[in-house]
């Protein structure tokens, strides 16, 4: 499992380990703000670059190299 750090996540580049719908590429484009602003910043949205389609996504799922491979490849 790889080590991430959420705070530097924002316009990261990821790739789909098993692409859907020609979507392999991706981009971190903002962080999701929680309900208090004491609470740690959990959430991600990501945008597929084929479709521009996004999607809200745990930090910690980006960890699963399974799924998500770290840059554009």
């Amino acid at each position: 499992m790889r080590q991430l750090n959420p705070k530097k996540l924002l316009l990261s580049k990821w790739t789909a380990a098993k692409p859907v719908n020609k979507e392999k590429h991706f981009l971190v484009r903002s962080a999701v703000k929680p309900a208090s602003e004491d609470l740690p910043i959990e959430l991600f949205e990501l945008e597929a670059v084929h479709s521009g389609r996004t999607q809200i996504i745990h930090w910690r799922d980006l960890q699963d190299e399974t799924r998500w491979l770290q840059g554009w490849k």
